[in-house]
């Protein structure tokens, strides 16, 4: 059996997270009991819902435990396999952490999942089709509901159904990018946020949203908030938040009445700091739905949400850039880089 490359959480961080946080560790890959494969792990997804892992403190996810390797989605190819549900040389994609190798017992159902790469990368199982996919979608399609009738939503007269207005923070990133895709199927005006110009640039021209604002351009919430109004002439109907702090600021008065808004993230907060919310009097003055999701609770739309993921990429209408790292030994400071911005698309890390 192989050696095996791991990272490990060693300790966790006070405030912002550092390098020395995580330890690197080589241990012998256990032989396969019955009912187990050997998948060896061509890429590992980094996402900003880690760094909530590594805090010891109540959330919607068990505290990564020290010394043990840090959990995370990865997509590889089974190289041993003691289940006849799974051959040498398929394409799986599952939570194999970060490390080289892992030993998953695929007796446990959705453990691990085989994946067709005839029309859609490896990789993209780990960003437009994976998980991020489906929490834009999910988000999109089950909490902002964009195809409801005015009547059901209540939606402000400045808006048409067809033109409602979609906003979404992080606008370039694994999530962000496929929300603009499944809104502009849907027919919304589609806005997005992030984080300089090239970056901007590159949601307008290739990700296909209508305008995108550099958040980076403003020194606080009113002039963020301004730019807002600008790009967003009828208001916002739905806002999908991913960062939180003064993002959040400066969307809540640009928000039309029975406006909807899903919580995914508040990467602003990951470091530990409050988020005071400047004017939640807003939420009741334009009577707003705002709800958080976590997309591991509905598995049952993951089929239908992956399905329609899938033909966006397969047909070109889905074109998400991805940052890579090489090697497993770059996996922390990737990581860290992704909690600042650092990253343009989904962040991943390529293991071989």
């Amino acid at each position: 059996m192989p050696q095996n490359k791991q990272i490990q959480l060693d300790n966790r961080p006070t405030g912002e997270a550092v390098a020395s946080n995580f330890k690197l560790v080589v241990a012998d890959t256990p032989p396969l009991q019955e009912g187990q494969v050997l998948v060896r792990h061509h890429f590992l997804s980094l996402d900003p819902y880690m760094r909530g892992r590594m805090n010891d403190a109540k959330s919607y996810a068990l505290p990564q435990p020290l010394g043990q390797t840090m959990g995370g989605g990865t997509v590889g190819e089974v190289v041993e396999s003691r289940n006849p549900k799974f051959a040498v040389g398929d394409k799986v994609v599952g939570m194999g952490g970060w490390q080289q190798y892992s030993v998953v017992d695929a007796l446990q159902p959705g453990a691990l999942r085989k994946v067709d790469t005839t029309h859609v990368p490896l990789s993209a199982y780990l960003g437009a089709v994976g998980m991020p996919g489906v929490t834009a979608w999910y988000g999109l399609v089950k909490i902002i509901e964009p195809n409801q009738s005015r009547t059901e939503l209540k939606v402000s007269p400045a808006s048409s159904q067809a033109g409602q207005t979609m906003v979404v923070s992080a606008a370039t990133g694994a999530v962000g990018s496929a929300f603009a895709a499944l809104s502009k199927a849907r027919g919304c005006r589609t806005v997005g946020i992030a984080g300089g110009p090239d970056k901007c640039k590159y949601a307008v021209e290739e990700l296909g949203f209508d305008a995108c604002i550099d958040y980076k351009a403003h020194a606080d919430a009113a002039s963020l908030s301004k730019a807002l109004k600008d790009a967003c002439p009828n208001g916002i109907d739905g806002y999908f938040e991913n960062v939180g702090g003064m993002v959040l600021d400066a969307v809540l008065p640009r928000m039309n009445a029975f406006g909807r808004i899903a919580m995914c993230g508040m990467i602003a907060g990951y470091d530990g700091a409050p988020l005071p919310l400047s004017y939640p009097a807003l939420i009741l003055t334009n009577r707003l739905k705002v709800q958080g999701f976590i997309v591991s609770e509905h598995m049952e739309v993951w089929p239908e949400a992956l399905a329609e993921l899938g033909t966006l990429v397969a047909t070109g209408k889905l074109r998400a850039r991805e940052s890579i790292a090489q090697g497993i030994e770059a996996a922390p400071e990737a990581f860290l880089g992704l909690l600042k911005g650092k990253n343009f698309g989904k962040q991943l890390v390529k293991l071989i």
